[in-house]
Formats: C-alpha cells, sequence, structure tokens
C-alpha cells in the first residue's frame, strides 16, 4: 500500500466515524480508537474508556457538528468543523487524530468561539 492509499484510507475511515458520530452514534468511538488512545486536550482523561465517558458527558456529544475541512496524510488526519451547541456559542474547531495500522492514537485540538 502506497502513504497516498494509506493517507486516503486513514480520511475515508475518520470520515465514517465523524459522520456516525455527529449523527449521534457515540459507541464508533470504541471502534476507530485504539484501546491505549491519548487525548493531549488540557483536561482530558487518558485511555480509551475514560476519554469516550469525557466525550459523552461534554456539550460535544449533543451538538450540531458541521465539517469544513478535512486533509490527511499517512500517519495524520486533520479537521475543521463548526461546533454548534445547544447551548452557547458556535465553536471553530480543528482536532488532529494520529493513526496507526487503521486506529487513531494519539489526538490534539484547538477551537475559538465564531
Amino acid at each position: 500500500m502506497t502513504d497516498i492509499d494509506v493517507a486516503e484510507e486513514n480520511k475515508r475511515r475518520f470520515l465514517d466515524a465523524f459522520g456516525r458520530f455527529a449523527a449521534g452514534e457515540v459507541e464508533v468511538l470504541r471502534e476507530i480508537l485504539r484501546e491505549d488512545f491519548r487525548s493531549h486536550t488540557p483536561g482530558a482523561p487518558a485511555g480509551r474508556d475514560a476519554w469516550i465517558e469525557f466525550i459523552v458527558n461534554s456539550p460535544i456529544a449533543t451538538a450540531q457538528l458541521e465539517l469544513q475541512h478535512v486533509i490527511a496524510d499517512p500517519e495524520f488526519v486533520v479537521a475543521h468543523y463548526h461546533l454548534i451547541p445547544a447551548e452557547g456559542p458556535t465553536e471553530a474547531v480543528v482536532d488532529i487524530w494520529r493513526f496507526e495500522d487503521g486506529l487513531i492514537v494519539e489526538h490534539w485540538d484547538v477551537s475559538r468561539p465564531l
């Protein structure tokens, strides 16, 4: 598999998971995140299961997500989207996801109110 193929496959996996999550299917995170997943978001817990619980109890779980841009290389998928919560201001978010063997192993993010 070439680097381009790996990048496209990771992007496809991400887009599928993002779409399912945005539609309310939180359990898709267990499929796409490796068990030893680590988020570098300040205050986020370590480990897949703890992070999923953190996300389920955050505003993102019930927010509308409008994908704006996605770029990928063989190791990273970067997504820019608008997070529109039920209450509060809309945010512009950029997530950086590091993949290994088709699963997400690390995450970074930045956001700002629109």
